[in-house]
């Protein structure tokens, strides 16, 4: 085989092993029976990370290993019997594929299989509740910090010229807190359906 030929052959190789995996990128929707504590625990972290819910859910099904581990525990412990929603996902066609395969190889219902990888967040979403809690009682520590940086901002205006540069130090530093306070306001609020979970 020529030089050429071959590097014609390990370029087809390559492309192909190149496609194979943007297929398995490619996002798929599906339907899963879930309870609907569940859908709201992949919601709800996937919001609290910043993260999209796709990701997350590809994050769960794609490890194999798991899965596995999961299946063979519902045959010893039987699946749940419990009220479900049907909810469709977005999610890559190779975590489809991986839950499917483990589903028929181990006889087990994918909408158990998906349910009891979501378990597996639940420590993670206790560990948010517990920050969440922290930042509230940081926010209020910090809106005593912004009420003295207020107090002293006034006592610097009573003191000195506005145009004084310690004066425009000061200001500058009050409302760089006063921008951070508003910041870390916003990420207790998007924290607040942590409560009711």
């Amino acid at each position: 085989m020529a030089d050429s030929d071959r590097k014609k052959v390990k370029i087809m190789v390559v492309s192909e092993a190149y496609s194979a995996d943007l297929r398995g990128r490619q996002s798929v929707r599906t339907t899963f029976k879930l309870s609907p504590r569940y859908i709201d625990a992949l919601s709800l972290l996937a919001g609290q990370l910043g993260i999209k819910q796709k990701s997350l859910f590809d994050h769960l099904i794609d490890d194999t290993q798991s899965l596995r581990a999961i299946a063979e525990e519902l045959q010893v412990r039987g699946t749940l019997r419990e009220n479900r929603i049907a909810k469709t996902f977005v999610i890559s066609r190779r975590s489809l594929e991986s839950l499917e395969q483990v589903s028929k190889r181990f006889e087990t219902p994918r909408d158990a299989l998906v349910e009891f990888s979501i378990e597996r967040i639940l420590p993670l979403i206790n560990e948010e509740k517990r920050k969440h809690e922290n930042r509230k009682i940081l926010s209020d520590s910090l809106e005593k910090f912004m009420h003295q940086g207020r107090e002293l901002l006034q006592e610097a205006d009573q003191l000195l010229d506005r145009e004084d540069p310690v004066f425009e130090k000061i200001l500058n530093m009050v409302g760089a807190v006063k921008s951070g306070c508003d910041e870390i306001d916003e990420v207790i609020e998007k924290g607040k359906r942590l409560e009711e979970f």
